[in-house]
């Protein structure tokens, strides 16, 4: 599987950090509801489509930068039973 343990807020609280960047002022600036900000900070709430356009958009990178951070983060995060079970197509 993907070895990221690392959810997207914990880059995005890096790159608030870098940059001096309030989470009030993310939300605001790119307007999201600041809980929305906060529970991605939180490691609470997932990256969904339309935050990673905004946060494209106001980093100057793209959606699928966070987009894939999100998804490395939940398939490491998947452990499902019976994967060795699932033989291939022939």
């Amino acid at each position: 599987m993907i070895n990221n343990p690392f959810h997207p807020g914990v880059f995005l609280q890096e790159l608030l950090k870098e940059m001096n960047i309030t989470p009030y002022r993310l939300a605001k600036d790119t307007f999201m509801p600041a809980t929305r900000v906060g529970d991605i900070l939180k490691e609470r709430r997932a990256i969904t489509p339309d935050t990673a356009l905004r946060l494209a958009r106001y980093f100057g990178t793209t959606p699928i930068y966070w987009l894939n951070l999100q998804s490395s983060y939940e398939l490491s995060q998947c452990h499902p039973e019976h994967i060795e079970d699932i033989h291939a197509i022939a």
